[in-house]
């Protein structure tokens, strides 16, 4: 039984916008039990026929302030990578789940945290959310494929500056550099999220799937 991670798949209909909730007060750091669970749910959802997008909200308070640093100073090397492994395979998890995706930001999205959200199709913020590649300023690097996710949402030199300085963004210039797709207020972030879903109900799941997946293929190289 999952302790921090919820699949909601609400009743209703035959295709429906079903949520993961991360839930780990007060911050919603990324334990190594977290990140298990998230790969845990978001395979769950994966695999359900009646879900047709997915939202990720770590509740009304903070979407993620990410790796749990005390359970980190806590663990030898070997368990550190360990840690590192399990924070990636559960962005993979988020990233590769079949479904379109949406990320509802509030409070805080930081390291792994911001990675996480990275991992969604799209992400929609409240206007007083606070962004950043954070991992520096603990002498970490991002795990999780996070300098790569980032470079590809905001462009690699925008990208290094913020993993290199681990500098906060507001959700505004957090819009002007691409890293979120829409700003709203605070209070309507996941009503957004779930506008923004909603539109793929009457997709037919195989068509998202196979439009999703063509995102990650790799062109054939040219010539003889």
């Amino acid at each position: 039984m999952r302790e921090f991670v919820s699949a909601i798949v609400p009743d209703g209909g035959p295709r429906v916008v079903a949520t993961l909730l991360v839930s780990r007060p007060p911050t919603n750091a990324l334990t190594r039990q977290v990140c298990r669970e998230i790969t845990e749910a978001a395979a769950e959802l994966g695999d359900r026929d009646d879900v047709a997008a997915v939202i990720v909200f770590g509740g009304h308070e903070i979407f993620s302030a990410g790796e749990d640093m005390p359970e980190l100073q806590t663990l030898n090397a070997e368990e550190a990578a360990q840690a590192a492994e399990l924070c990636g395979r559960a962005v993979d998890a988020l990233a590769g789940l079949p479904k379109p995706t949406v990320a509802a930001i509030t409070g805080y999205a930081l390291g792994a945290g911001l990675t996480l959200a990275l991992a969604a199709d799209w992400r929609v913020s409240g206007d007083n959310v606070r962004f950043g590649a954070t991992e520096i300023l603990a002498g970490l690097a991002p795990a999780g494929g996070g300098a790569a996710r980032l470079a590809g949402a905001v462009g690699p030199s925008k990208a290094r500056d913020l993993v290199f300085s681990g500098r906060f963004v507001d959700a505004r210039e957090a819009h002007e550099l691409g890293l979120i797709d829409e700003m709203v207020a605070p209070d309507t972030v996941y009503d957004a999220a779930m506008a923004w879903a909603g539109r793929f109900l009457e997709y037919p799941p195989e068509v998202l799937a196979a439009a999703k997946a063509s995102f990650s293929e790799q062109r054939a190289p040219s010539g003889p």
